[in-house]
């Protein structure tokens, strides 16, 4: 992103399809008993009046710059309440992973998108928790009218790309519970934890930078292991 590009901008669409196109998904290994199918959507939007928390003050006027859809988990929620996450869920039976990534969308944010919206999918990450999620990229322009189910969904926000190519991020840190680090994405004054961070940094480093990096290794900090 030498330039910035804006959501109107059609090569910024097709550079991202064809990074996606060219990148050969990894999947999650097939016949772990008790893992959960599940979806999320990294749906690139205009980034509005920006992600508005940890440091990162409300745009005073409208940006067409790209950014991605985030959500804070409603306090309510049994699992991740609170926590920073993709809008998505679990994969309901006969459901492709895009399928039911709209299906999210349209549930959680009220974004209504249809198949050809679709930009392609990252690699499988295998949740602490017992999900093999699937990212499912999408193309979701200005999206000016998003309404946060408050069943699911405390906060929305839009996190502008500049803030994934950050000289610091990701942020990588040893625990004694895991061999492998654990991946944060600096956002403001404040980080993102994997597995949304993982995703979102895997995001940046193909669909941006154009390089092939894997993500499934790293590890979850220790309070999202339940």
């Amino acid at each position: 992103m030498n330039r910035a590009p804006d959501m109107t901008s059609a090569a910024f669409r097709q550079q991202v399809q064809a990074a996606l196109a060219g990148f050969e998904v990894m999947g999650h290994a097939e016949g772990r008993a008790a893992l959960r199918r599940a979806a999320v959507a990294l749906a690139l939007v205009e980034e509005g009046h920006g992600v508005e928390t940890h440091g990162l003050a409300r745009l005073p006027t409208w940006s067409q710059a790209p950014a991605l859809l985030l959500t804070r988990r409603a306090a309510a929620m049994r699992q991740h309440a609170g926590q920073w996450a993709l809008p998505g869920g679990r994969i309901d039976d006969g459901e492709s992973p895009e399928q039911a990534a709209l299906r999210e969308l349209a549930e959680e944010v009220g974004l209504q998108l249809q198949v050809g919206d679709v930009l392609g999918r990252l690699d499988d990450y295998v949740s602490r928790s017992g999900y093999a999620i699937t990212p499912v990229v999408v193309w979701a322009g200005a999206a000016p009218d998003l309404v946060a189910n408050p069943h699911e969904v405390a906060s929305l926000h839009r996190l502008g790309l500049h803030e994934l190519m950050r000289a610091d991020a990701p942020i990588l840190n040893r625990i004694p519970q895991s061999q492998h680090p654990v991946l944060r994405m600096p956002v403001g004054t404040g980080w993102i934890a994997a597995p949304t961070a993982a995703m979102l940094y895997q995001f940046r480093e193909v669909c941006v930078a154009g390089r092939a990096t894997r993500v499934a290794h790293f590890e979850q900090p220790v309070f999202a292991w339940k």
